[in-house]
């Protein structure tokens, strides 16, 4: 089996801040889904969420042994931010960006790659029933 695995994150939140949640799709390198799943977080902005996500796949890879990982997500201040291009200037998102980094950095290689929406469908809609789930709690 190839080690090479693809996650798709999104993350979001109803009013921002509000009810927020993340969705994270594992695939193998041939797009066969190896995990999927979602959390609400309670009360976030967008970006926290976003964040939230590249987490939850960063420890899913560390903690299953993978020792590479390519990250897609639609958003692309993270990606910009992931790849050092854009300073990140908000105090709340600072302490993810660094746990972000340094999880990254233990997994070995970590690319990320900006996507559209449409190719981030999967993640998209688990974010939503995580919202829905944050909302309703």
């Amino acid at each position: 089996m190839s080690d090479h695995i693809v996650a798709y994150i999104d993350g979001g939140a109803r009013g921002n801040p509000g009810p927020a949640g993340f969705g994270v799709r594992i695939e193998g390198a041939d797009g066969t889904l190896v995990e999927e799943f979602g959390e609400s977080i309670g009360i976030a902005t967008n970006n926290v969420a976003e964040y939230r996500g590249l987490i939850a796949a960063l420890e899913w890879a560390k903690t299953h042994g993978h020792r590479q990982l390519h990250v897609r997500s639609d958003s692309l201040l993270l990606v910009q931010q992931m790849l050092g291009r854009f300073k990140v200037k908000h105090p709340g998102l600072q302490p993810l960006h660094g746990k972000a980094r340094l999880l990254a950095h233990e997994i070995g290689r970590v690319t990320f790659e900006h996507v559209g929406r449409a190719l981030n469908e999967h993640a998209d809609r688990l974010a939503n029933a995580a919202m829905d789930e944050a909302g309703s709690s």
